[in-house]
């Protein structure tokens, strides 16, 4: 098992978006491995629902830890991991 430590910067958090996407490459690209959540007060959650990563509350600025088991572990971490530290906001729209 290796893990990382990420931190969330999209401003809305890890709400249902960045949970299904985040989800979907847990599921596709990675079948087989076991990814867990920790957060800094000791919530902890297997990725297996977008239910479970949602229930975690995971807010701009936060970390957390993510942990992984299987074959590839390295690449499952850095995939996963860029994924919940990316930013999934919308561009601010130009007002007019």
């Amino acid at each position: 098992m290796k893990e990382r430590k990420i931190q969330i910067h999209n401003r809305a958090g890890i709400h249902c978006r960045p949970s299904s996407v985040i989800l979907n490459a847990v599921n596709q690209e990675f079948p087989g491995y076991r990814f867990e959540v920790v957060t800094a007060d000791g919530q902890e959650t297997e990725l297996n629902s977008i239910l479970s990563l949602i229930s975690l509350g995971l807010a701009c600025g936060d970390r957390a830890v993510l942990r992984v088991s299987g074959p590839d572990e390295e690449k499952a971490l850095t995939r996963i991991g860029d994924l919940f530290e990316y930013e999934f906001d919308f561009p601010p729209q130009k007002k007019s």
